[in-house]
This record gives C-alpha cells, sequence and structure tokens, in this order.
C-alpha cells in the first residue's frame, strides 16, 4: 500500500498524515478550549492548560516511540532525534500517551476531566477517521516502474522497467537543493548495507557537466542517471526536490518520501520494499 501521498499547494508539498493530524488538534483543542469556557463559568474556575499539554504529551509519545524504535538509525547522531523534519512518528505511542493523561485527570478527579476526555475523543475521532479516509482514496493497485529510460554517467542507458525483480529506490535530485546535498550520505550508506536493493540517484533538469562534475565529488560509484528536462519527475507527478520513490521486487510503487531522507526515516521506508509481496 502507498504511504505518505502528499497535498501540492503550489512549492509547497505537505504529506496528507501530517495535515490530518494539525486538523484533529486544531478542533480538539478548540473543543476543548470552548467546554472549559463554559465549565469555567459555572464553576467559577480558571482556564486550564490540559488541551496544549494533552496535544504535546502525544506528540512526544509519538516522537519517542519512533526514536526508539529506530534507535541504532539515532545511536550515531542522537541529536537529529529532535530534528522532527524527517517524519518519524509511532501514531501508537501518541494515542497510548493521550489516552494515559486523560485517565490520570479522571483518577484525581480533576474539574477538567469530561472536556479533556472529550477533546481527546473527538481528535482521535478525526484522525482516524482522516487516516481512513486517506486510505480507501488510495488506488487499488500500485503504480508500477514507468516506461522511463535515463543515461546515466558512463553512457549506458537504463530502463526502469527492466529492473523490475528486485527492490528499487529512486532518489529525484539536484546539486543546488540543499536537504538533497544533506541526504546523500544518509543514502550512500544505505546502499552499502542493502546490496539486494537498487539506488538511484536520477538528477532533475541540470547539465550533464554540472551533474558529472557534482557526482565525482559526492556521489562516486553511485549510480546516477541523467534527466535534463526533469521529465521523470513530471511523469511520476513529483516535482518537489528532493523526493525519494520505493519500489517493491514486483515494481510495485510502496512508498514516497518528499523532504530529506534521514538514516530512521529510511530505515523505515526500506523495510516496506523488503517485505515479500502481498498474495492477492
Amino acid at each position: 500500500m502507498l504511504s505518505s501521498p502528499m497535498l501540492v499547494l503550489g512549492p509547497l508539498v505537505l504529506p496528507w498524515a501530517g495535515v490530518i493530524v494539525l486538523a484533529a488538534s486544531l478542533v480538539a483543542s478548540l473543543v476543548a478550549s470552548t467546554l472549559h469556557d463554559r465549565s469555567a463559568r459555572r464553576a467559577g474556575l480558571p482556564p486550564g492548560p490540559h488541551a496544549w499539554v494533552l496535544a504535546l504529551l502525544a506528540l512526544a509519545a509519538a516522537r519517542l516511540g519512533f526514536v526508539l524504535q529506530y534507535g541504532r538509525e539515532y545511536a550515531g547522531a542522537p541529536w537529529t532525534a529532535l530534528d522532527i523534519r524527517d517524519g518519524g512518528w509511532s501514531a501508537g505511542w501518541g494515542l497510548l500517551a493521550g489516552a494515559l493523561y486523560v485517565l490520570a485527570l479522571w483518577l484525581r478527579r480533576n474539574p477538567w476531566r469530561r472536556p479533556v476526555a472529550l477533546a481527546a475523543t473527538v481528535g482521535a475521532g478525526l484522525w482516524l477517521a482522516g487516516t481512513g479516509a486517506l486510505q480507501l482514496a488510495q488506488p487499488a493497485a500500485p503504480a508500477a516502474l514507468p516506461a522511463w529510460q535515463g543515461v546515466a554517467l558512463d553512457a549506458r542507458t537504463v530502463q526502469l522497467p527492466a529492473l523490475q525483480g528486485r527492490p528499487v529506490v529512486i532518489n529525484l535530485w539536484a546539486s543546488w537543493c540543499p536537504p538533497c546535498r544533506r541526504e546523500m550520505p544518509v543514502l550512500l550508506r544505505a546502499r552499502a548495507d542493502n546490496p539486494e536493493v537498487r539506488f538511484l540517484w536520477v538528477n532533475q533538469g541540470e547539465a550533464p557537466e554540472t551533474v558529472v562534475g557534482f557526482a565525482a565529488q559526492q556521489l562516486p560509484q553511485a549510480d546516477v542517471l541523467l534527466d535534463q528536462s526533469s521529465q521523470l519527475g513530471a511523469l511520476l507527478g513529483h516535482r518537489a526536490l528532493p523526493t525519494t520513490l520505493f519500489y517493491d521486487a514486483r515494481g510495485a510503487l510502496v512508498a514516497v518520501r518528499s523532504g530529506e531522507l534521514s538514516a530512521a526515516t529510511l530505515a523505515q521506508h526500506l523495510r516496506l520494499i523488503a517485505q515479500p509481496p502481498s498474495k492477492e
């Protein structure tokens, strides 16, 4: 199943999963604030901080769960666990933390326990409904490796459909793109650690001499392909850079990541294409 579909707003590319979480959090906070105000007026109590505390606790727990799951990838640079731009979250941990917070309020008979419980229920319900709708909106059959061919730096022609039979990772990049450059060492290490996976770096829109000079320094021995007209990005519907696409051994598109990859989020996506194909 294809993960991380994107909402494209001009040059802005946002993962739908993140948009759903943000919308659910905002609605839940609004519900909690409204009920807090009504309860405060009736009981003469000051408003509590529970709405935003609950949201922050759930997000922190979701991040912690992901970091612990991929602790080996963060061990070499533990400070990168604070960089949430890599998109690594564990939804189960977030939901559990929120439930425990609400339970604690009830056990302590906190006056805000009912408004917070209702707000948490509304937020979780919206998130589950949005996630379910997102899954239903995905195509029944995943996209296949496109009928595109590129020229490698050694003048070989590489046809993408011919790569079916082993997992393939396609990275769309450009030398002028800072996050593209930052994630290159992560991708190179992953290629060395996963020889069964074919990694391709498809440059988007740059002249051959620019790509050759850059690749000699930053992508030694990598499978770099030229795409001067950015045809592959347009064909796949992904113009944001960097974008990384993950295909399983059947040639089916399993996941897309727009934005910089960390070692942990790359490991997460590689697990998806390493799984044996489901029998349908």
